[in-house]
């Protein structure tokens, strides 16, 4: 899969290079000689107007002169006519109405000018000026159509560059998807999270009316060898209910132990929290290293210069930041193997391991806290029964009914809404469709992951991402957490 997606990866890179910033250089050239083109067009639209009003304003004039002759021309007639009328008003008349007529013909000849002038220009606007303009835009238009189809043969061969090895990718997926052994898969599953623990054995009678000492098999649940000490019973609410079935992580929640390894988080979860936790001891030991360093310089420069300081001053202190570097390297390799141990990188401890490791502890018997952190080691949250008789009768007689009772739940601090479904393939995680609403009961602590509920016996984590938290600041326990 990685594969196949390189490829595509080659095709993007390919295109970009090959097509995308080729087609934005011919696309900002095409956008400025469309731009040029249509600036032309309005100039020349913008001169055949010109031309039209020329026309038009030589139009009128001839007409108003042509009037204003007629006009004179008759008050001549008039003037002419009238017997009262003196000698050289009649004289002026016709002179006036030779100046009108003279004018007349100055604006007609101007007319037909202008007219003649504006007709070529119109044959040559609508026969040869936007002619041309189409024609540009037409090549242009053409020219981008063709380097479109380059560009599409372009891409074909891009692609078909990579389809032999597409083919061998599609392969290499068809063979890995045919090689999968369910049987061997699910083998590795159980031996992965089995919880070890050994069926009961029967129970055996004890005859209460006989005066003699209650014996319990060794091999029942209760399994308590200690005398004088509390009677372990299954009664009540917990009344057949086995250890397999039992919710897990119940014991670290009830004494508030956390396990170092992190093992009663989901696996996700896990894994972000065991790299935090070497991220934090790699940075210590670089300021330890550094630190080192600087009392090295600090101790070579007393070396050569003795009136500055004594050198043996700073053995002391060089032996100390030597020695916490070391704790802080054996650290980080502890929480390194279980980093691999969680993404795959190492195999998963064996069962015997785990059990020898279990009787190991039970010869130092610490306090209950600690018995109850060693018994949630395991990645699944199982333990076994190999403890010493001392640590297993006070942890038992301590926590046995609480194990077995139903714990009461943790309280809601709110209601969340999911944005998107989630589906929680994951052990610790829960399933939300989208825009369902369910119950708050522990908020995200920066590692990415919300506790929500969604019925009593149905909870567990899910990306904080994915849905939307509304917390009552009221509510019980809101600020608390487990």
């Amino acid at each position: 899969m990685n594969d196949y997606a390189g490829q595509h990866e080659v095709i993007s890179e390919n295109m970009t290079s090959q097509i995308t910033m080729d087609l934005a250089r011919y696309v900002q050239e095409l956008k400025q000689e469309r731009k040029s083109n249509f600036h032309d067009g309005r100039k020349a639209q913008q001169h055949i107007e010109t031309c039209w009003k020329q026309l038009e304003s030589s139009k009128r004039r001839f007409e108003r002169d042509c009037k204003e002759a007629d006009r004179a021309q008759q008050y001549f007639e008039k003037m002419d006519a009238d017997i009262n009328v003196t000698k050289a008003d009649v004289e002026k008349a016709r002179q006036q109405a030779q100046i009108r007529h003279q004018m007349a013909e100055d604006s007609k000849a101007d007319y037909s000018s202008i007219l003649q002038k504006f007709n070529q220009e119109q044959h040559e606007y609508y026969h040869t000026h936007i002619p041309n303009i189409f024609q540009k835009i037409q090549e242009m238009e053409e020219r981008r159509i063709v380097k479109i189809g380059e560009s599409m043969k372009t891409y074909a061969e891009v692609d078909r560059q990579v389809i032999p090895i597409i083919g061998k990718c599609l392969d290499g997926i068809v063979k890995a998807a045919e090689s999968i052994d369910q049987k061997n898969d699910s083998q590795l599953v159980i031996e992965a999270y089995k919880s070890g623990f050994e069926p009961p054995g029967d129970i055996e009678f004890e005859d209460y009316a006989q005066p003699m000492k209650r014996t319990v098999s060794d091999n029942s649940l209760s399994n308590s060898k200690g005398e004088g000490k509390p009677e372990l019973k299954f009664g009540g609410k917990s009344k057949g209910k086995l250890w397999p079935f039992i919710k897990k992580n119940k014991l670290s929640l009830k004494l508030g132990a956390t396990p170092e390894d992190f093992s009663n988080l989901p696996p996700e979860q896990r894994r972000k929290k065991l790299q935090q936790k070497v991220d934090e001891l790699n940075k210590e030991m670089q300021k330890e290293m550094d630190q080192r360093d600087a009392i090295t310089k600090m101790k070579d420069v007393y070396l050569k210069n003795p009136q500055m300081g004594d050198p043996a001053s700073l053995d002391h202190k060089l032996t100390e930041v030597s020695q916490n570097i070391e704790k802080l390297r054996l650290e980080a390799q502890k929480f390194e193997a279980w980093l691999a141990e969680v993404e795959g990188r190492l195999p998963a401890r064996s069962e015997q391991a785990r059990r020898q490791s279990a009787m190991y502890d039970s010869q130092n018997p610490p306090a209950v806290n600690s018995c109850a952190q060693d018994r949630e080691s395991s990645p699944d949250g199982s333990y076994t029964e190999e403890q010493s008789q001392e640590s297993e009768v006070k942890v038992l007689a301590t926590d046995f009914d609480d194990e077995f009772d139903d714990e009461e739940p943790l309280p809601a601090i709110g209601t969340c809404k999911a944005l998107y479904t989630f589906e929680g393939q994951n052990e610790g995680t829960i399933s939300v469709a989208e825009g369902e609403t369910l119950y708050v009961i522990e908020e995200d602590k920066g590692d990415g992951w919300t506790r929500i509920r969604r019925s009593e016996d149905e909870e567990g984590y899910v990306p904080t991402s994915y849905v939307e938290v509304y917390l009552d600041k009221n509510a019980k326990g809101a600020k608390t957490y487990i």
